[in-house]
């Protein structure tokens, strides 16, 4: 089979394309015909070596969606059975989705009946879903403002979307650091876009739930905006830092809470049925917004890691 494998640390070109053995089916691993998947800023980080666990050479990708080629569980996952899967070591732990072919742990192959595109299926697992869970822990139902840090990568364009869906005439503001994306944020969604300059947000609005996608290096400015009793979810680490430096738990408002979400725990083919009927049911716009081949892996992760990035990057192999 074709497959991105990656040797050696480095910039996108250390993503190449070789001919490698398809993987063979063992007992509680089944193998998948990749369809597509998304490209995401963790195996970003990993491809420049900031994942210390992981080993290369590696084939990177912690998601991806496709059908069963051959299988150990035929009960449960026959052949030609359309399914995704995120984390739960792809891509660090063992070889993930950059490939023609991935042998994935059976029980985190999650079946799926859904009428999407492959190249909709493919913008979905790991972002959506990862908005979705993060929108809960929020108590997004509950709220009726919420401010997404990062509002325009891949998570927070769909946090945006689905706020909507879950709740609507929830007012949604979402950050960014440039004004020329004040417009596609109103695209899909985003009520106030608001400027994020370096790293405070330029607005005296505050909100019943916060979305902190930036990480840990902008929290203790998104706690500025949060309401008494609100809750911020912290889940991404796009500003590459990983502590709270000189943390006052004090400076959360009265009665806030600080919770958080990792799109690794507590997967169910149930929760993906859920967010799947979700996107359908309210006719989301879940098209990516670049699409590549096999080959162009590398370019994929390029685009995404630009500065004018907006939204889901996903590869069709």
């Amino acid at each position: 089979m074709k497959a991105i494998v990656i040797e050696h640390a480095g910039g996108p070109e250390a993503l190449e394309l070789k001919e490698v053995p398809t993987p063979k089916v063992k007992p509680g691993w089944t193998l998948v015909k990749v369809k597509g998947f998304g490209i995401n800023r963790s195996e970003i980080f990993t491809r420049n070596g900031e994942s210390p666990t992981v080993t290369f050479p590696r084939i990177l990708g912690i998601e991806c969606v496709g059908v069963i080629a051959d299988t150990s569980d035929p009960d449960h996952l026959p052949v030609g059975q359309k399914v995704v899967s995120i984390m739960g070591g792809m891509g660090r732990a063992f070889d993930g989705g950059y490939a023609e072919y991935a042998l994935l742990p059976n029980a985190q192959i999650y079946p799926v009946a859904t009428n999407l595109s492959w190249p909709e299926l493919a913008a979905v697992p790991e972002t959506y879903y990862t908005a979705y869970g993060s929108l809960h822990n929020m108590h997004i139902q509950d709220a009726d403002s919420v401010l997404i840090r990062a509002a325009t990568s891949g998570v927070g364009v769909a946090a945006t979307q689905l706020a909507k869906a879950i709740k609507p005439g929830i007012k949604v503001a979402g950050s960014t650091r440039s004004k020329a994306k004040f417009d596609l944020l109103k695209k899909v969604g985003c009520d106030e876009p608001v400027l994020d300059t370096n790293s405070e947000l330029q607005t005296d609005d505050h909100f019943d739930a916060v979305l902190e996608l930036v990480g840990t290096k902008t929290i203790k400015d998104s706690f500025k905006h949060l309401n008494p009793g609100g809750y911020l979810c912290l889940t991404g680490g796009l500003g590459n830092e990983w502590v709270i430096k000189d943390f006052d738990p004090f400076v959360l408002p009265m009665g806030a809470s600080l919770t958080n979400f990792g799109s690794g725990f507590n997967v169910t083919k149930e929760k993906i049925a859920d967010l799947l009927h979700l996107i359908e049911s309210h006719h989301i716009d879940v098209q990516p917004s670049q699409i590549f081949d096999l080959a162009h892996t590398g370019d994929a992760q390029a685009a995404l890691d630009r500065s004018d990035s907006f939204g889901k990057v996903v590869v069709l192999p």
